[in-house]
Order: structure tokens, then sequence, then C-alpha cells
């Protein structure tokens, strides 16, 4: 996967709390075990709903996802994290997310970001009224960058910023350890039953 170290885009507001995994990708849309050819499905059944705006002209592009609380619930399908990833994000931020979405998100090397809901807030309302908005969130430092100059850290644990900083997926952090995997495979013994074949 890619690393992720500082991502300056515009941001995309998605004004919903509790949104869940099927309202995040569908699930007649969950036929592929590959990671690309989600994004187009991504929110398909709110398209033509209202509140609905990320596929505005203005917001194409964007990097960085500004949702509400408790965003990815429902079922652990990793197809959530792919769709938005493969529609363009690197960044999603809201107030909280479901667990296990949160975790899809670092194994493939999307960023979550939880802060407190009133800049959440202050983040969707400037997305929203001020389209094209460009924000900053930098993961070596871990802050959050306003249009105003203005910052706020975020907490992330030490091991899944150094995953995400390094681009280290699961079989990426396994080969880190490929020479102590090779020293046991070279002196392991490997006797093992007698088998005889029988006529």
């Amino acid at each position: 996967m890619d690393p992720i170290t500082i991502v300056k885009s515009k941001v995309a507001p998605l004004d919903r709390a509790d949104v869940d995994t099927d309202q995040i990708i569908p699930k007649q849309f969950l036929k592929r075990v590959e990671r690309t050819g989600f994004g187009e499905f991504l929110f398909f059944d709110w398209k033509n709903e209202d509140f609905y705006i990320l596929d505005r002209p203005e917001y194409e592009g964007a990097r960085i996802l500004v949702a509400g609380r408790n965003f990815g619930c429902g079922s652990s399908r990793e197809h959530a994290p792919w769709a938005i990833q493969d529609y363009g994000f690197d960044v999603v931020i809201a107030p909280s997310f479901a667990d296990i979405f949160r975790t899809n998100c670092t194994k493939i090397g999307m960023l979550p970001v939880i802060l407190p809901e009133e800049d959440v807030r202050t983040i969707m309302q400037e997305a929203l009224d001020q389209p094209g908005t460009e924000m900053t969130v930098d993961l070596e430092e871990c802050v959050v960058a306003f249009p105003d100059g203005r910052t706020v850290e975020f907490h992330i644990e030490d091991s899944v910023r150094d995953r995400l900083l390094n681009g280290w997926d699961d079989i990426g952090l396994t080969m880190l350890k490929d020479a102590d995997i090779a020293a046991y495979e070279a002196s392991r013994e490997r006797q093992g039953p007698v088998t005889t074949v029988l006529l």
C-alpha cells in the first residue's frame, strides 16, 4: 500500500451520523475480491438524495471526507473502506468510528482521524459554505490544519502510525521479518513420522 504522510486537499462533506457499511457500499455490489472497482458504487442508494453532494463538481478530486459520528457502523465488510479509497479519499475525519471499520481502513492505507465533534462540525460547515475549501492532515505531526491556520492534534496508535507512514500492510510487516523467518526455516528440525506405503 502507498504511504501516507501529509494530505493537503479539498474537503468533501457528508453531513450524516451513523453511516453504516451497507450505505457506504450496498450488498449487491460485493461480488469482487479485488480492492478496485467499488468507487463508482460508493453511497449508491443516496446519489439522488438532496443531502448527497459528494459528486458535485466543486468537490471533485477531494481526498478528505468529513462525516458524522459512528461512521462505518454495521457489518464488518472490508469493501466499505475499499470503496471509499477507490473513489479517491485518503483520509476520513469523524468524531468516532466503528472499531472494525477503523481497523480495516488502516490495513489498506487509509487514515481515519478522530476529532472532537465541535471541530468536525466546523470543518463540515466550512466545506458546505465554501466548497473547495482545502485542509491539511499531517500524519507525521498528528495534526489537522484548518484553512484559518488553526491546528488541532489527533491521536493514533504509534504502531498504526508507523504502518501508514511506511506503507506497510500485513504482508509488508511480515516481510520485515524475512531474515528471521529464513533463519528459523533453515535451522528447525524437519524430522517427522516415517510413512510406509502398503501395497
